[in-house]
């Protein structure tokens, strides 16, 4: 238990100070903005009331956010250069955070040691799913990189 707990709040820390470093980011990125040659095309009604609406309902969004993959960092960015107030911001990021970090503590420590012990007792097993897993990922990027050309392809075919 004390492993868990020792993993979970090292990577409460972790997390805090990654998504907490990406939602700066995005705040000065948008206060850039503010300032650039873009600040005019900013500026519209419907990018205000957008705004808004992620001032107001976009805490939810960042807590669920550390439930997902690949959405985490987008969210938290997107919180920032929007400029989700921080009383807002800080509970959404301290609770979604905790879960985060709970999940990847107990599931994470979990699947590592069932891998730990399936390359300690069984190698052959152990190397043969993770080559597998590799062949299939490579062959889904193959695949959805095929797909995507040929689309393009027949888009650019049709438009000529």
């Amino acid at each position: 238990m004390d492993e868990i707990a020792l993993t979970a709040g090292t990577l409460y820390v972790i997390v805090l100070l990654r998504a907490g470093g990406t939602f700066a980011v995005g705040w000065l990125a948008g206060a850039g903005t503010r300032r650039s040659s873009f600040a005019k095309r900013i500026s519209s009604a419907k990018f205000r009331r957008a705004e808004r609406a992620i001032q107001r309902w976009g805490a939810p969004v960042v807590a669920a956010s550390f439930l997902t993959v690949g959405f985490q960092t987008a969210a938290n960015f997107l919180a920032g250069s929007m400029r989700m107030p921080l009383p807002r911001y800080l509970p959404a990021l301290l609770l979604g955070g905790a879960a985060w970090a709970l999940i990847y503590a107990t599931a994470g420590l979990g699947v590592l040691e069932v891998l730990g012990r399936l390359f300690a007792e069984r190698t052959a097993l152990g190397v043969s799913a993770v080559a597998v897993t590799l062949f299939a990922a490579c062959g889904v990027v193959v695949y959805r990189r095929r797909r995507a050309t040929l689309t393009s392809g027949a888009t650019a075919a049709e438009n000529s």
